[in-house]
């Protein structure tokens, strides 16, 4: 099997997989720093408690947690095997980049699930769990109890891009 390498080649498609994975990752891993340079509470080495900033009071707040885990906490001490899927899911984000051909705005889907799962895959292998600090909808915490990071929302986003761009008629993305 011959991968396409045109899009390797293309200054354009470079800059709209690259730009976007680099800036997604830069915004991901200064907001985690920032937050727990400012919000976190040690004990220690460890993560005693959060201070509380409330950005936009009882919808949007953030504070520092760690998780062990993968989507809401699932597989805690499962570290190894989220670091194996982080870099088959590289792998797989290069190869679609690679077969995208001229769909510019799936480029730039593409540029930001790869920032979000390099965003994640830094805090597990440096920190041995991912950093969260948003805490959206906390007026409800039965509703939504969860606390992310810009890594996450760069994934749901781009997944939620994705799905909507392959329901798009093939006509109107090979126009694109």
């Amino acid at each position: 099997m011959n991968l396409p390498l045109d899009n390797f080649r293309s200054p354009p498609a470079l800059a709209r997989f690259l730009l976007t994975t680099v800036l997604g990752l830069i915004l991901d891993l200064w907001s985690k720093s920032h937050a727990f340079a400012t919000l976190a509470i040690y004990s220690g080495n460890d993560l005693a408690r959060s201070e509380r900033y409330a950005f936009i009071p009882g919808w949007l707040h953030f504070e520092v947690t760690i998780n062990h885990g993968a989507v809401f906490g699932l597989g805690a001490g499962m570290r190894a095997l989220f670091i194996a899927v982080s870099v088959a899911a590289i792998l797989f984000l290069f190869y679609l980049f690679a077969t995208s051909g001229k769909q510019s705005f799936y480029q730039f889907i593409l540029g930001m699930l790869l920032a979000g799962v390099l965003g994640n895959l830094y805090d597990r292998l440096v920190f041995g769990h991912v950093r969260d600090m948003i805490h959206a909808l906390p007026r409800w915490p039965r509703l939504f109890p969860w606390i992310f990071n810009v890594a996450d929302v760069l994934l749901c986003t781009g997944v939620g891009l994705m799905v909507l761009y392959s329901l798009l008629p093939s006509r109107s993305r090979r126009a694109e």
